[in-house]
Formats: C-alpha cells, sequence, structure tokens
C-alpha cells in the first residue's frame, strides 16, 4: 500500500484537483492506496486572519469568511454538477455556516483561544477533503472518505498536538485491516485529543498525518505531492540556478527541512523512518518529473559532498555574556530551562569555549519573551554585574549548508566562510555539530539572498563563476567595452566559464538595472528612458541589490567619480578603472584605497590608466611580486602626443594635427589635458608607485612644449586659437628635431625616486626612434633586466584597444 498527500497548491483549484485525481486513479490501479489532502491552498491563512480581524473587533472578518466561501463554493460547481453539485453544496454550506457562527462567537467575546484556534482550522481540512472525496466519486474512483480524527490521537497541547503513538497506531491498523475501498480519502492536519476535543498537528501537519499513517500500516512509499519538483539545492525562487536533489538520507532531509526547505514538514521524516519507508516528492503540476526520493541511506554519486543549502528567516539572536559564567557550572542548565518553561524553540546554540558567552537563535516572534524570561531568571546576577544585561540582535537570518558526506571531506568550512567573506556578508555566529552534517550561520537578512546565490555557486557551480557589472561612462570607450561585452559573453562563458552580466549602467543624464542582468541588444534605448542619474544614486542602487561578485567599472575622467571608489571597495565591490584620476590623486588616498582592496577582499585593477589595452600594469606587479627591483623606466606613454608628433612636420600644421587627433579619439574633448603633458605625468606617477616609491604628482617635473600663450588659454577655442598663431613655435620644435636626424617624442622617465616628463629629440638609435601612430613603449630597468630592458610596445590609445584593456581586468577579477 501507498501512501499520497496532497498539499494546498496541489488542491488550490478545480484544476489541479483535477489533476490529483488523475494521479490517484493512476497509482490505484494496482495497489490500495491511502490520499491525505490539505485544506484548498490560502484558506488556512485565511481563517487565521479572519480570526485576528474578529478578536480585533473588525467587521472584516465577514468580507474574508465570504471570500473563504466563494472560494470552496466556485470549486464545486466546476468539479461537480447535477444532483451531487446540490447534495454536495448543501453540506459545504452547513460546515460554513458552522464556520460563520464560531467567528461571530469570536468577534463577540473579543477573545481566541488555541482551543478555539484548532476548532477554526480544522475546517479547512474538513471541507476540501469531503469535496474532493465527491469529485473523485464523480469521476468513477472507488473511493471512501474517512476523518483522521477518528484515527489520530493526541494530548490537550492544542496547535501543535503531540500524538499517542499506540492509541494512533492501532486505530490507523484496525481501520486499514479492514474492508477498504480502492482509496481511501483523509483530511490531513486535523486530530482527537484523547477526551475528544478537536486538536491540530501544527503547521504542515499534513505531511506528519500522511506520515502516521505509512507508518503504522508500513507503506511501501510515502508520497508527498506539492507544487516543486522535489527538494532543490536551494530555494529557487531566490536562486535561479537551483537544481533539483534526485536522493537525499533522511538525516538530510530533516536538516534541510528545519533549516527552511519548506518542501517537507521536518517531523515528517520520523515515523516512516523507523520502518525504513522511502518518501518520494513529487510536484502535481509536473507528475512526470523524477521529484527527490528520500531514504535512509544514499551513495554518493555526487562530485560534491554539499546536498543543500537552506535558511531560515525572522530570527532573533539573543547573547548571554559575562565574566561571572567562566568556570561556573549551571549557566547553561537555568538558560535552557527558562525558556523551555516558556515553550520556546531554540533554532541554534553556539557557545565559546571560554564559556564567557552562550548565542541561541530563536524566532523573532519569541525574542521579547524570551528576553523578559532571562533577564528575570537572571535578574540576581545581572544586578551583581556577573554576567551582563541581555542582548538581542534582531533581522537575522541562518544559512545551513548540509551533506552526510561533508565530514569526509576537508575545507568544507573553508569554502563557505570565504566565499561569503569575498562577498561582504558578515558572519554573526557559527554552529557546527560533530557529525559535520550541517554547518549553520547566522547573517543579516538582507545579505540572505547574496549569500544563498554565492555558497550556490561555490559548491554546486564550481564550473561557471558569474560577476555583476555595473559600468558607469558609456562613451566612447564605455561604448565599445558593452559591445564587447554583448559580442564575446557566450565565448566568456563556454571557454572560460564566466558568466558576465551588465546589471547597471550609467551615463551623466540616466541609469538603468535589471537584476537578472540587462538586455545588452538594445541598452541605448533603455539607457534614454532610464531614470535620472546621479553618482550616490547608482552606488546605492548597486548596495541594495546587493548580489555577489559585484565589479564597479569606471569609464569616466570624472573626480567625483574616482572619489566614491572607496564606498564599492567598503561593499566588497571588485574596481575597474579607466580614470586615473584615483591612482594618480595624493599618495595618502591611493594607499587608502589599496588598503580597502585589500580589508575587503575586492580587487582594484586600473591597467588603463598606462598604455589603454598594453598589460603594462600587470606586468610590473608581476616583476616586482616575483622578487624583481625596478632601477629605472623610460617609457613614451601617450599615444595620443604620439600621434600628434608622428603626423606633424613641415608640411602640416601643428593645429590641424591636434584636430585630427581629436577627430580619430585619441585626445580628450579638452586637448589641453593630453597636451599639457599632466596626462603622462600621472601615468609615469603610477608606475613609480607600484614600483613601491611614495611620490605625488607635484613631484614630477614637468617641461611643456606648448607656447606661453597656449599655457595661458583660458577655455577650448582659446586654446586652439594659439596653435593657430604659435605655428612657428611648434615648427621650430620639429626643425630643431629634424635638423639632427632626430624625432620628436614626449618621453616620461623614472630613476633614483625621482620622476620627469618632457618632449625629447630622440636620435635614430634609439628604441623610441621608430614608434609609429599611436603606439606606446615602456622599458623596464631592474636587477634582472640591468643592460637590454624588458619593454613593452603596442598601440597605447583608442576606444577599442582601452575598451579591452577593461574587459581584460574584469576576466582577471573573475579567475581571481
Amino acid at each position: 500500500m501507498k501512501v499520497l498527500k496532497f498539499g494546498g497548491t496541489s488542491v488550490g483549484s478545480a484544476s489541479n484537483i483535477n489533476k490529483v485525481i488523475e494521479i490517484v486513479n493512476n497509482a490505484s490501479n494496482k495497489i490500495n492506496i491511502a490520499v491525505v489532502v490539505s485544506a484548498v491552498g490560502g484558506i488556512t491563512d485565511k481563517l487565521l486572519y479572519a480570526a485576528n480581524e474578529a478578536v480585533d473587533k473588525k467587521i472584516n472578518y465577514k468580507k474574508v469568511f465570504n471570500d473563504i466561501k466563494s472560494i470552496h463554493l466556485e470549486i464545486i460547481n466546476e468539479l461537480l454538477d447535477g444532483e451531487p453539485l446540490d447534495i454536495v453544496e448543501d453540506i459545504v454550506i452547513e460546515h460554513l455556516t458552522n464556520l460563520e457562527k464560531l467567528l461571530d462567537g469570536i468577534y463577540l467575546i473579543n477573545e481566541l483561544s488555541p482551543k478555539t484556534t484548532d476548532k477554526l482550522l480544522s475546517y479547512g481540512e474538513i471541507m476540501s477533503s469531503f469535496i474532493i472525496s465527491e469529485a473523485m466519486k464523480h469521476k468513477g474512483l472507488n473511493v471512501q472518505l474517512k476523518n483522521s480524527q477518528e484515527l489520530i490521537i493526541t494530548d490537550n497541547s492544542f496547535t501543535n498536538a503531540s500524538v499517542n503513538f499506540e492509541e494512533t497506531n492501532t486505530n490507523i491498523r484496525l481501520f486499514f485491516n479492514g474492508d477498504c475501498k480502492l482509496v481511501t480519502l483523509l483530511p490531513g492536519f486535523v486530530s482527537k485529543s484523547e477526551d475528544g476535543e478537536i486538536t491540530t498537528l501544527g503547521r504542515g501537519g499534513s505531511d506528519y498525518t500522511a506520515s502516521l499513517i505509512a507508518s503504522a500500516i508500513n507503506a511501501n512509499e510515502l508520497q508527498i505531492w506539492t507544487d516543486v519538483s522535489g527538494m532543490f539545492t536551494t530555494n529557487p525562487k531566490l536562486v535561479k540556478q537551483a537544481l533539483p536533489i534526485n536522493k537525499l538520507s533522511y538525516q538530510e532531509a530533516v536538516e534541510l527541512s528545519h533549516f527552511g526547505a519548506k518542501v517537507l514538514y521536518p517531523p515528517t521524516v520520523q515515523p516512516v523512518l523507523r520502518n525504513d519507508i522511502p518518501i518520494l516528492i513529487k510536484n502535481t503540476l509536473a507528475p512526470d518529473d523524477e521529484g527527490t526520493l528520500i531514504v535512509r541511506n544514499v551513495e554518493n554519486g555526487s562530485t560534491s559532498p554539499v546536498k543543500g543549502i537552506s535558511n531560515i528567516n525572522d530570527i532573533a539572536l539573543i547573547t548571554l555574556q559575562g565574566n561571572g559564567m567562566v568556570g561556573i557550572p549551571g549557566f547553561s542548565k537555568r538558560l535552557f530551562e527558562t525558556l523551555a518553561h516558556e515553550k520556546i524553540n531554540i533554532i541554534l546554540i553556539t557557545q565559546a569555549s571560554s564559556e564567557h558567552s552562550i548565542c541561541i537563535g530563536v524566532s523573532i516572534k519569541d525574542a521579547k519573551i524570551a528576553k523578559a524570561a532571562i533577564d528575570k531568571a537572571f535578574e540576581n546576577e545581572i544586578s551583581l554585574f556577573k554576567i551582563d544585561p541581555i542582548i538581542i540582535e534582531e533581522d537575522l537570518s541562518i544559512i545551513a549548508v548540509v551533506g552526510d558526506n561533508m565530514r569526509n571531506h576537508q575545507g568544507i568550512s573553508g569554502k563557505m566562510f570565504s566565499a561569503l567573506g569575498k562577498n561582504n556578508v558578515n558572519i554573526r555566529a557559527i554552529a557546527q555539530g560533530a557529525s559535520e552534517r550541517n554547518i549553520s550561520a547566522v547573517i543579516s537578512k538582507n545579505d540572505v539572498k547574496k549569500a544563498l546565490n554565492t555558497l550556490h555557486e561555490r559548491f554546486f557551480e564550481t564550473k561557471t563563476k558569474q560577476l555583476n557589472l555595473f559600468i558607469t561612462g558609456v562613451g566612447n570607450v564605455g561604448e565599445r567595452l558593452v559591445e564587447q561585452i554583448k559580442q564575446q559573453k557566450s565565448y566568456v562563458k563556454q571557454k572560460l566559464k564566466i558568466n558576465l552580466r551588465v546589471v547597471g549602467l550609467s551615463n551623466s543624464r540616466k541609469m538603468i538595472f535589471d537584476e537578472s542582468g540587462l538586455t545588452l541588444d538594445n541598452w541605448k534605448s533603455q539607457l534614454d528612458n532610464g531614470e535620472s542619474a546621479s553618482l550616490n544614486g547608482f552606488f546605492e542602487k548597486a548596495k541594495v541589490l546587493n548580489l555577489r561578485n559585484n565589479v564597479f567599472v569606471d569609464v569616466t575622467a570624472n573626480e567625483a567619480v574616482s572619489n566614491i571608489y572607496a564606498n564599492y571597495l567598503k561593499e566588497s565591490f571588485a574596481v575597474v578603472a579607466c580614470n586615473k584620476i584615483a591612482c594618480s590623486s595624493n599618495i595618502d588616498n591611493y594607499n587608502e584605497l589599496k588598503h580597502l582592496s585589500r580589508k575587503y577582499n575586492a580587487p582594484f585593477l586600473f591597467e588603463t590608466n598606462v598604455g589603454a589595452g598594453l598589460p603594462i600594469i600587470d606586468t610590473l606587479n608581476h616583476l616586482i611580486t616575483s622578487g624583481d627591483k625596478v632601477h629605472s623606466i623610460q617609457a613614451v606613454l601617450s599615444g595620443s602626443l604620439n600621434f600628434v608628433f608622428n603626423n606633424f612636420n613641415d608640411t602640416t600644421k601643428f593645429h590641424d594635427v591636434v584636430k585630427q587627433a581629436l577627430e580619430e579619439g585619441y585626445t580628450e574633448p579638452d586637448p589641453r589635458i593630453d597636451l599639457s603633458g599632466v596626462d603622462v605625468a600621472r601615468k609615469i606617477l603610477i608606475l613609480a608607485r607600484e614600483s613601491g616609491t611614495k611620490m605625488n604628482l607635484e613631484d614630477i617635473k614637468n617641461t611643456s612644449f606648448l607656447s606661453n600663450s597656449g599655457l595661458k588659454a583660458n577655455s577650448v577655442n582659446d586654446f586652439y586659437d594659439t596653435l593657430i598663431s604659435d605655428e612657428e613655435h611648434y615648427q621650430n620644435l620639429f626643425k630643431s628635431a629634424n635638423d639632427k636626424g632626430c624625432k620628436l617624442k614626449y618621453v616620461a622617465e623614472f630613476k633614483d625616486g625621482k620622476a620627469q616628463v618632457s618632449l625629447k629629440e630622440i636620435p635614430e638609435e634609439h628604441p623610441f626612434y621608430n614608434l609609429e601612430g599611436k603606439d606606446n613603449i615602456v622599458m623596464f630597468y631592474t636587477e634582472r633586466y640591468p643592460e637590454q630592458p624588458m619593454i613593452i610596445k603596442g598601440a597605447g590609445a583608442g576606444a577599442d584597444v582601452t575598451a579591452s584593456g577593461l574587459f581584460a581586468d574584469i576576466i582577471r577579477i573573475a579567475n581571481n
């Protein structure tokens, strides 16, 4: 014989009930079955809501009752017709009339006792089981209805009664050993006390009803039919990548269900465990799905020792601590007895080996009662300062990593806490049993989604790492970066196992976000219709989304943007900067950003600050990390200036060449930034700092080649006018070099802790002489490369190569 239980969503509508009838009909072809049903989906909550409204003297309880009535009558009318419809409708209306009288009574006496609550809630299962049994008869099934209250006997602990197993098992066996029909349908959740009072088995008690019956009759299998295809590796509503679990042990199922996996009511396992009765969790809406099988022992065919990740929300953490506890026996006993007396369930316990503190997790609804009881119990010790006043922390959740085989694998805890730490998930308390089947941690409830996604990726998606990108600045370079991400997204996911998602985009006017990742096919039109942008608003929105593996990408030249890097790093956002202002700012700010990057384990990468897409900083860092020391650096670091001087000669105008550089995207809109040498000074400053030298921008000698009037120009237009009027000045620079067989190059130099930038005449034998177009070149002279330098050469300007440098930094972060 098999026992099938159908939950509220499975019987939540006439169409779903018809699916249940079809499943039951197929199951009863070869074997007798018992079917346990819950109340119609949502009815239990509505009954409680109506009762509470009545207690509060709110006439709205009448409206809620009418909703309950309408739902049941509508289902009856869809399932039945003719005479059966009339008969069933009359009986259900009689139940509803009694229910209404009970609610009226609650309204009049302004009280709702646990005893009355059980009587009230029992109507849900009584009505649903009757309706479904009649619908089955109407469909031709060989079915009988049996009231579970006649079988399951409990004590008088109303709303969560304890079962008298001896009497209950006897009743169930006697009934099913009799002349039963193919299908026996029973209401779940409801029971009666030894003196005949209506009781219930607690929320989720329909599962328990089915388990009690399965255990008593030693069923072949207990099937729990719900609205999901089994138990999942984590909550699929919070983690889209959650996977169904094919097989679990009883202990794993208990752990997961206790810590929030609502597919299974925790006490359900115990009765069937004694008789090794398998539990199969199936989906009423997708009956062909495999589901989850729960048995005593499971061979671990999975590559991961972790079977699932679960969570409980609305937790309060209560801490009892004080120097007077150390070495004194009895504190734990008194604490637990105090809470037991108040019937407060302890969800988590942790104690330091110093015995200085005991920390417990309880439901938030029990926190105030628990604090009052503990304060009273330890009133004397608190007054004598032997223990501190009780501390309560709220707005917390528990996450739990579960698996029978975790104890056979080293490093599970390390992987768990490392992954959480990297994503700025603060852990308030930790608990782990000696069985090592469960590792639990208390965290902020605001971090639950991020924590579950982080751990799921760590233990179940090790082949693919998801990166969530927040990009500000979508001008020339930013646009190319977004297009490169769009173009390479599939390749990167397939070849590098990195899932790149652009979650936020912003320009100076608008910003857009999509937690699931923006569709990049039409991102420009989306951005045009986005919300008003602000730097702080972009940061706050990214912070509130609270995703894992976040990367902030700055593709601007805006100082205000660089000033908020610290905010992102403190939230464990990696920062990728094309903007070189932060790294060339005051040395204290530079060091602080580096410190925050280390402290919060948030990479801070800025490869494109020097040489666009060339691996200059990365190479320098590898040299330093491996123990090499930089003696000097010689470099041409401005692709813009190199383009200008490679194209300027006695047949061209300096003004026209600068204009051409602007039009081809090699200079900033204000070319003075490039031509003043400040941009090159910033770059050599960054290289000097990365080499280990403490230096500020004002320490760099900058010998300008601009004319005096050019240096004094107040606007971009005025500056361009000076280029025309001072053409002779620039032609003289060219002539001086050309007469010596040299070429003009704007060179940055660093040696002996000092740096300078200036226009130089480069002779033909020098490596800089043949530097073409917009190319950059850097020569590192080090202890290992004292005579023949390490040379890096290539395109040092342009939107595409700069965007590719940003892309490379993003990939570095993913591989970190």
